[in-house]
């Protein structure tokens, strides 16, 4: 029994899974406020699911990456979730989870602002490169070289920034990562604490 979160980008999703069948799953579209919805959607899925936070079994959280806030937000919320019950919790990458059901070659990229994009690569399930940020004409030069005239998929909000040096390559838009997505990748690994995953220092300063 898998509960699965996802506050990583512009959306608020949660999920309950039993042996990899979703019994609950909401998602809202939100570019902020993801703290204060987030424990009343997963309560909600649970009652949905009709069952009480003691039966799971483990939690699955995005660890970027992602919105620094939203991040957090999420990880915060599964790790003391995950002590009150006892249960371990398992960090899912933000990029792998987006790429993770799309056929053949496919390209998961989110637009990370500033002219750059988060981007990972896979093929049949295997990730072709580590998660990384990259100026946008280097993850291009990066996709023309992965896709080598292939037609790929791309896979979240950076898609159009990228798809251009890929002709007849298929777009699927996406606000945010399917927590039934990431309590599938949560149930079939091995337990380790969940670590964030920072690709570049906060936009936010201190007062000089």
């Amino acid at each position: 029994m898998v509960l699965g979160l996802d506050t990583c980008l512009n959306a608020c999703s949660v999920a309950v899974l039993q042996d990899g069948r979703a019994l609950a799953h909401e998602s809202e579209v939100m570019a902020r406020g993801h703290q204060e919805r987030l424990a009343p959607m997963a309560q909600r899925a649970m009652q949905a699911a009709g069952l009480g936070f003691d039966r799971l079994e483990r939690i699955g959280v995005t660890v970027g990456p992602g919105s620094f806030t939203g991040l957090r937000v999420g990880l915060a919320f599964g790790k003391g979730l995950g002590a009150a019950l006892g249960v371990p919790v398992i960090g899912v990458g933000t990029l792998e989870a987006l790429g993770a059901e799309a056929e053949g070659l496919v390209f998961a990229a989110v637009d990370a602002r500033r002219d750059q994009v988060y981007l990972q690569a896979f093929e049949a399930g295997r990730a072709l490169m580590a998660p990384d940020v990259l100026p946008v004409e280097t993850a291009c030069a990066r996709v023309a070289e992965l896709a080598m005239g292939r037609s790929p998929t791309f896979v979240g909000s950076g898609g159009p920034l990228l798809a251009g040096v890929a002709p007849g390559a298929r777009l699927v838009a996406s606000e945010g990562a399917d927590a039934r997505i990431v309590a599938r990748l949560a149930a079939g690994r091995d337990a380790a604490p969940p670590r964030p995953l920072y690709l570049r220092a906060p936009d936010a300063r201190l007062p000089a």
